[in-house]
């Protein structure tokens, strides 16, 4: 069985608003991470912490797919911490006047074996956070 978590939001911006949003570090790191050595590029590898001092869980992505103005792929591991490997997809369809938004985050029960902070649940916290607040707050102000 595949644990997913699937967060759709419209925001009312265009399709390429929004892609720079969600591909641009600089703007990345206004509403979601700051991940500096982000560079949109085919298997470009990034890394980053949550925000704050802790800096408890490094992440490590790597780009898989990009479609400008549709759709981002990417891992996402805790190479300190596990082996395993989720991926994290970011769709985007015109909506009217904005956006249709879909994060997916795929293959979460490869983390089940890390303990409460990697369960689903908080992915699925932490995603609806980010796409419907963090996201849409930043696109829409």
């Amino acid at each position: 069985m595949h644990d997913n978590v699937i967060v759709k939001q419209r925001v009312k911006a265009p399709v390429e608003k929004v892609w720079d949003a969600i591909t641009d570090k600089t703007q990345m790191k206004k509403w979601y991470f700051d991940i500096p050595d982000f560079e949109l590029a085919l298997h470009s590898e990034f890394n980053f912490y949550e925000p704050g001092n802790e800096q408890k869980f490094h992440h490590h992505g790597e780009i898989l797919e990009i479609i400008p103005n549709s759709k981002l792929k990417h891992t996402w591991t805790y190479p300190e911490f596990s082996k395993e490997k989720t991926l994290v997809k970011w769709e985007l369809k015109p909506d009217g006047d904005g956006t249709e938004v879909t994060l997916t985050h795929k293959g979460l029960e490869n983390f089940n074996h890390l303990g409460a902070n990697f369960r689903h649940e908080s992915f699925a916290e932490g995603w609806n956070e980010i796409v419907t607040q963090s996201l849409k707050t930043y696109l829409e102000n």
